[in-house]
C-alpha cells in the first residue's frame, strides 16, 4: 500500500551527491515533508545519452552513486520507487553488443527491433508516416553488425537507445530479471517508463495501441506478484489518460501543471475546475519532473489559441530562457513539451510559486515534487550551453554548500511546511471537495470527522490561505 504523502523525485546524484548522502537528507532534514522517493535512474551509467535513461546494465547501480544495499536501506522505511525502462536499451549494452558479434548465434538474438520486425514486406510513405513520434523524423537508425552487414534498428527517442522487442522471449526475461532484481531491494513503487510506445504494429501509430494495454497489463501482473505498485507513464490527450487509468494502478496528472500554469496567467480557474471534476484520482500529481512541461496533455482542455498564450507565457516569465531550451533550439527535444524549472514558470513569483505548490498538494492523489521545485530552483542556461540537450536545463546539479542555501530561503521553508502538513495531516485521509466560488478562486476543502483543512488560492491574485484543524 502506498503512503499518501508528498514523495520527492530526484537523481540520486543532483541533490545529495550520492545515494548515501540522499539517504542521509530523507532521514534527516527532509524526514517530515516526504513518505516516500523516486530516485531517477540510478543505473549503469547514470550519465549517458539521455541521464540514465539509456542504461548498458539494468541490474546494475552506477558505482559512482553507491550499490544496492543503500537501495534498499533507503526503501526499508518508505515508499521508493525505480524505473523499469520497458521500450529501450543502450547501444554499448553487453546484450546489443553480443548480438551484433554473433547474430543469430547470440542468446540475445530477438531482443532487439528491427524495421524488418514490424514491416516484414516494407512500408509505404503513409505507414511510416502513422508512426506516432515524441521527436522529429523516423524512429530507426542505421548500425552495423561485425560483419559490416547494416541493420535497421527501432531507436523511438535516440540514436543510442535501441528498442526491445518486449514480447520476444529474450526481451521478455531481460525485464523480468529486473523486476527481480528490485523485488530484492525493496522497491514497492515501479514506473514504467515509455510505456506507451513498447508495442510496435505495421498499419498503426505504434503508440497506445490496443496490445499496448495488454502488455501493460502483463508487466504489471508481474510487478503486483512481487509486491509492487505501478505507475504507467504516457504523454498523452486527456481522454486517453482517463482511460487508461481505469485499467492500471497510478497514472500521472500531467494536465495538472498545465493548468495551474493557465489558472495563474489568466486569473481564472475555469477550466482547471473542470479537470478537476473528470481527472483520474488513482494519480500522481507533478508540476515538474525530469522532463519538460507537457502541452499534448491539455489538447481540447485548452483551445489552440490558449495553448499558444500559454506556451508564450512560460517563455515571456522566464526571460526568454525557456525558449532556448525547448523546441528546434535545442538537441534531443520532445515536440510535446516545453523545458522550463517551474519557478521560473511563475516569473520567479514566491506567492504564485507557492499557491501552484499548494494547488498540487491539495488536488487528490499522491503529490511528488521535483528536486529542482524543491529548491525553488531557477533555468540552468550554463547546462544546457555545455550540453545542448534541453531537458538539463530543468536538471541543475547542486553542490552541497548552495543546497543548503536553498534550504534557508523563505519560500523554501514556507514549501517545506506546507509539504510536512499535507503529509501528517488526518484531513487528508478524508473526503475533498471543491467548494463554489468564483473563477478567479479555487476553493477546497479535506474532510475527516473533526479533522479539516480549507484553503482557498486567488489566482488572479496570487495570493492564497489554508486553516487547518
Amino acid at each position: 500500500m502506498v503512503q499518501n504523502a508528498p514523495q520527492l523525485i530526484t537523481y540520486a546524484d543532483r541533490l545529495s551527491g550520492n545515494l548515501a548522502g540522499l539517504a542521509e537528507l530523507l532521514d534527516g532534514r527532509l524526514a517530515a515533508a516526504f513518505g516516500g522517493v523516486h530516485i531517477l535512474p540510478f543505473f549503469v551509467p547514470i550519465d549517458g545519452a539521455d541521464a540514465g535513461f539509456d542504461p548498458s546494465d539494468h541490474a546494475t547501480v552506477d558505482p559512482r552513486v553507491g550499490s544496492w544495499s543503500t537501495i534498499g536501506r533507503i526503501g526499508a522505511d518508505r515508499d521508493l520507487m525505480a524505473d523499469l525502462i520497458v521500450n529501450h536499451i543502450s547501444a554499448e549494452s553487453r546484450q546489443f553488443v553480443d548480438w551484433l558479434e554473433k547474430q543469430g548465434d547470440s542468446d540475445f538474438d530477438g531482443m532487439f527491433l528491427t524495421y524488418d520486425s514490424v514491416f516484414p514486406t516494407g512500408a509505404d510513405e503513409a505507414e511510416l508516416l502513422r508512426i506516432y513520434r515524441p521527436r522529429p523524423g523516423l524512429p530507426f537508425t542505421l548500425v552495423p553488425d561485425r560483419a559490416g552487414v547494416p541493420h535497421l534498428m527501432w531507436t523511438t527517442f535516440t540514436p543510442n537507445q535501441i528498442d526491445l522487442d518486449v514480447e520476444h522471449p529474450a526481451g521478455w526475461a531481460y525485464l523480468m530479471a529486473i523486476l527481480d532484481r528490485f523485488e530484492r531491494s525493496s522497491i514497492n513503487l515501479v514506473r514504467l517508463d515509455a510505456v506507451g510506445y513498447a508495442i510496435k504494429r505495421s498499419g498503426t501509430s505504434s503508440f497506445m495501441i490496443p496490445e499496448t494495454l495488454d502488455f501493460i497489463d502483463r508487466i504489471s501482473s508481474e510487478c503486483r506478484a512481487r509486491g509492487m505498485t505501478v505507475l504507467v507513464e504516457m504523454h498523452g490527450h486527456f481522454r486517453t489518460q482517463i482511460e487508461l487509468a481505469r485499467k492500471v494502478d497510478l497514472v500521472y496528472d500531467f494536465g495538472l501543471p498545465p493548468l495551474v500554469l493557465d489558472a495563474l496567467y489568466r486569473g481564472t480557474t475555469a477550466v482547471l475546475k473542470q479537470w478537476l471534476q473528470i481527472r483520474p484520482t488513482n494519480a500522481v500529481t507533478v508540476l515538474d519532473t525530469h522532463d519538460g512541461i507537457g502541452i499534448v496533455d491539455v489538447r481540447d482542455l485548452l483551445d489552440p489559441d490558449s495553448i499558444d498564450a500559454l506556451v508564450d507565457g512560460i517563455h515571456r516569465r522566464s526571460g526568454e530562457s525557456s525558449r532556448k531550451a525547448t523546441g528546434a533550439a535545442a538537441s534531443n527535444l520532445d515536440l510535446y513539451q516545453v523545458n522550463c524549472t517551474f519557478y521560473d514558470a511563475l516569473g520567479r513569483d514566491d506567492e504564485r510559486y507557492l499557491a501552484a505548490r499548494l494547488i498540487q498538494l491539495l488536488v487528490p492523489g499522491v503529490p511528488q515534487i521535483y528536486y529542482v521545485g524543491l529548491l525553488a530552483g531557477s533555468n540552468d542556461l550554463d547546462l544546457l550551453e555545455r550540453t545542448g540537450v534541453g531537458r538539463d536545463v530543468n536538471r541543475h546539479h547542486f553542490s552541497s554548500e548552495e543546497r543548503d542555501c536553498a534550504f534557508d530561503r523563505p519560500v523554501v521553508r514556507r514549501l517545506l511546511e506546507l509539504l510536512e502538513l499535507r503529509a501528517s495531516h488526518p484531513a487528508f485521509q478524508g473526503t475533498f471537495e471543491v467548494v463554489d466560488t468564483a473563477d478567479h478562486e479555487l476553493r477546497v476543502r479535506w474532510s475527516n470527522d473533526s479533522a479539516l483543512v480549507d484553503a482557498t488560492v486567488d489566482v488572479a491574485a496570487g495570493t492564497w490561505t489554508i486553516t487547518a484543524t
